[in-house]
């Protein structure tokens, strides 16, 4: 058995697990995230701000000193969609290098794909069946469709919830046109750009047999719906979200002012403005490609990427 830890450098967050691996099973023993906010301000230049980079530098140091207070023997650090498309790359890898002493592997969006499957595989609930896997981060959303445990579709698109949050920046509280125009934008790009590929391959292949979306927004999803600000895997791994009553949420959010939203229990304060956008995209996802239900993992790429897989840096 070994102890090891893994940072994932997202887009809007800098996230941590520690846990012991024995055998490719993965046994958490301490996770947090704190949000950087990295891709703010990047997407009208490509750029990465100083002020993001010094932040997300900062926690990653403090993470990587955490990990091995909590008897990590290895740290990786694994960074993502704003990280592998700035033009100023290297200036964060450098930072990050700098402040913790750690190299970080930029993957692609097919190796995040494919993290993002072999993490949620990992609960053997899923093993055996058609599932399709929706990761929704802070700058890219990846889909993955896997029958049997083995992976036949994966494709990383540039849809995120910082990234939307820049495109269609919303009033304070949003006006009522706000979201039917989003839905739309948000309809033809799912047809346009996601359901060649991926019906193709459901044809092909097999129609999932449950949708899953993995990641923060559906993690503050299933606490919001119980009403708590206390991490629980089993209570967020037991929540499912029905089309309508995923619409019925979206539309409470983009009805409240952001105040009020900063105080609804199991939303973190300082994702309330792009909470509005990671849900509005899984609700689409379901309205889109007709599936019923979402479900809910925690398991994504930093479980897998425990289990030593998917560096293409």
């Amino acid at each position: 058995m070994a102890r090891r830890a893994v940072i994932d450098v997202g887009t809007n967050s800098v996230k941590v697990l520690v846990a012991d691996v024995d055998a490719g099973v993965v046994m958490p023993v301490w996770e947090t995230s704190e949000q950087t906010r990295l891709g703010r301000g990047f997407y009208e230049t490509h750029r990465l701000q100083a002020e993001p980079i010094a932040l997300t530098a900062a926690a990653v140091a403090r993470y990587a000193a955490a990990a091995r207070e909590h008897g990590a023997i290895s740290v990786r650090v694994v960074a993502t969609s704003a990280a592998r498309d700035a033009d100023n790359r290297d200036e964060l890898l450098g930072a990050i290098q700098e402040a913790s002493g750690l190299v970080t592997e930029v993957i692609s969006g097919e190796v995040e794909a494919e993290l993002g499957f072999r993490g949620v595989m990992t609960d053997p609930g899923y093993a055996g069946r058609p599932v399709l896997i929706i990761d929704v981060g802070g700058g890219s959303t990846e889909f993955i469709l896997g029958v049997g445990g083995r992976l036949v579709f994966r494709e990383s698109f540039k849809l995120g919830s910082v990234r939307m949050h820049e495109r269609f920046p919303p009033s304070d509280p949003p006006g009522p046109d706000a979201l039917p125009k989003l839905r739309a934008w948000l309809d033809g790009f799912l047809t346009e750009a996601v359901l060649p590929g991926l019906g193709k391959a459901m044809q092909e292949t097999s129609r999932p047999e449950i949708v899953v979306g993995v990641g923060g927004t559906t993690a503050i999803l299933a606490l919001m719906e119980a009403g708590t600000g206390t991490f629980d895997r089993a209570l967020v791994e037991s929540a499912e979200f029905g089309r309508d009553r995923l619409s019925v949420v979206l539309e409470a959010l983009w009805s409240e002012p952001l105040a009020v939203r900063r105080t609804r229990p199991g939303l973190p304060p300082e994702r309330a403005d792009v909470i509005l956008f990671g849900v509005a995209i899984y609700e689409a996802v379901l309205r889109v490609f007709g599936f019923g239900s979402l479900g809910v993992s925690t398991r994504g790429l930093r479980f897998a990427a425990m289990l030593g897989e998917g560096s293409d840096a």
